[in-house]
């Protein structure tokens, strides 16, 4: 270092400084071809009543108005640039970001962050689905055929912080057993006659006045003595914690097994190995897409563990903000129930549900075992099966049973006439006396005509098409994306998060179409030589 260096902030003062020299016209730097001019003309176009909406009419305005604060979000996705400080960077550094500021000035990270978590959420939303209804108008959808999957996405959470509704009621449990003793303690020590039951606040409610009549003392520190009614109030005031605390942790769950204490609303869920093959549970969020001709037009973010109970609110939440519906949806096995058949058939669309079974009844071993209840000679008009043994298996009465969801099915109860000494028995059924099956009359006729779809011709290309797009959409997300773990905490955050992300994606498989001349295509066919 020079002695005579002169220490400034400002360094473009030093004498040998070099300027970036670029050409005057500053916007062939961007190339005539590449997704930012997609990005802006498709944005531009948009309605962003709601996004100003959020923004509070007293006080100064952004320095980055918030339409330009969205293309640069929406941007950051497509690009992989995701946190707060890279995005603020990339606005003072990348030509293509400075494009898009269009002479405003870069937002610092502060606003990003609170762009994101507090002004976006009320209003990503309906953008998104302004997208999706404009595709259709370029005639890029057409709401025939949707493809429909679910995949698992780290929360911003520890990983070490969960909270298990079975571990919650056991100590629960053992605190109201403590509580029951101490009151069976207070009831001799002072001659109340609490029940074992009794609400501990109408306990530690009766102990202050007692201590209030007595004119007692509290003491604190080493050499003293505390009293029996100081050393009880102690005693309800540590339990009144700990079961604010459980009654907190009970509200928390809402259905739920776990949850994480950094972020509650994340469940704990099996996720797919790791590099070092750990699959261990972690807390996410279950992510639900609908994909139409290779386009994202359908987001929704749960808690449920399982896809059986996403997919109804998805679907409905798709119908109301586009006013749509579409022809056909193709699923997965894990879409599987009856309550999802019924939906479709009340609506009068088509399912291409994949059959639980369907994998397994394919098999050699499936088919010859004549244990199984599909295996077995079935008497229509009689509602009676028979066993290998010959003998009946006939229906006995009817139940309801309820799923989470509070859909009720009705459950047909069929009971062998006699098991007693079948040398079939030991492989056919563990139950001590007569076997039973339980089975939805419905739910069976529903899975047929399921299976009949989905090994039609137009089912096959169907469920090819969706292990391509809806498959190929979190293949994208997760690979090429580099997006495995969310950054906001919270569901309404770590929706908005997620609709940025379709967003992107759709802009990017627009500009790719385009570029390769695909524009309107809306299915893969299978090539022949």
């Amino acid at each position: 270092m020079p002695n005579n260096l002169n220490i400034q902030k400002d360094y473009s003062k030093y004498p040998n400084v070099y300027q970036l020299r670029i050409n005057s016209e500053t916007d062939v730097l961007v190339q005539a071809d590449d997704s930012v001019r997609l990005l802006n003309e498709v944005l531009e176009g948009m309605d962003y009543k709601e996004l100003y909406a959020a923004y509070s009419k007293e006080g100064r305005n952004p320095k980055t108005s918030p339409k330009t604060m969205f293309k640069v979000l929406v941007y950051g996705n497509m690009e992989g640039v995701y946190a707060s400080r890279p995005l603020s960077k990339a606005c003072n550094r990348d030509v293509n970001f400075m494009w898009l500021l269009n002479g405003e000035e870069a937002p610092d990270h502060n606003e990003i962050c609170r762009f994101r978590s507090q002004r976006l959420p009320l209003a990503a939303e309906g953008l998104f689905y302004q997208l999706v209804m404009r595709l259709g108008e370029l005639g890029e959808i057409n709401f025939e055929h949707l493809f429909n999957d679910g995949t698992k996405i780290e929360a911003n959470a520890n990983k070490y912080s969960f909270v298990w509704k079975k571990s919650t009621d056991r100590y629960q449990n053992k605190l109201n057993e403590k509580i029951a003793k101490f009151a069976e303690e207070v009831n001799k020590t002072y001659g109340f006659d609490f029940a074992s039951d009794v609400d501990i606040q109408i306990i530690a409610d009766k102990l202050m006045k007692l201590k209030v009549d007595r004119s007692i003392e509290f003491v604190h520190g080493r050499g003293t003595r505390k009293t029996d009614i100081q050393r009880h109030i102690e005693m309800l005031n540590d339990y009144m914690s700990k079961m604010n605390k459980y009654n907190q942790y009970q509200e928390t769950f809402d259905g739920r097994n776990s949850f994480s204490k950094t972020d509650p609303d994340a469940t704990f869920m099996r996720m797919k190995d790791d590099h070092m093959r750990n699959a261990q549970l972690k807390p996410g969020y279950n992510v639900q897409l609908a994909v139409e001709a290779e386009y994202i037009v359908g987001v929704d973010i749960s808690s449920e563990r399982s896809d059986q109970l996403t997919l109804i609110p998805l679907l409905e939440r798709m119908e109301k903000k586009t006013g749509r519906q579409w022809a056909d949806v193709t699923l997965d096995a894990g879409y599987e129930s009856e309550e999802n058949y019924s939906y479709f058939e009340d609506k009068g669309q088509t399912c291409y549900i994949k059959p639980q079974n369907y994998e397994r009844s394919k098999k050699r071993k499936h088919k010859n075992d004549m244990n199984l209840r599909e295996n077995m000679p079935y008497d229509k008009e009689k509602d009676e099966y028979t066993c290998q043994n010959s003998k009946k298996i006939k229906a006995i009465y009817t139940k309801k049973r309820k799923s989470k969801s509070g859909y009720e099915a009705d459950i047909t109860v069929y009971e062998c006439e006699n098991c007693a000494d079948c040398s079939y028995k030991p492989n056919c059924t563990k139950a001590k006396d007569n076997r039973k099956l339980q089975l939805s009359k419905k739910f069976l006729r529903q899975r047929d005509q399921s299976l009949e779809n989905i090994t039609s011709e137009k089912g096959i290309l169907l469920r090819i098409n969706r292990s391509i797009q809806s498959e190929g959409a979190f293949g994208v997300i997760k690979q090429d994306y580099g997006f495995r773990q969310f950054l906001l905490r919270g569901k309404d955050k770590v929706y908005t998060e997620m609709l940025l992300m379709a967003f992107a994606y759709n802009i990017k498989k627009l500009h790719h179409k385009i570029q390769d001349e695909r524009l309107k295509s809306y299915l893969f066919y299978k090539s022949t030589a």
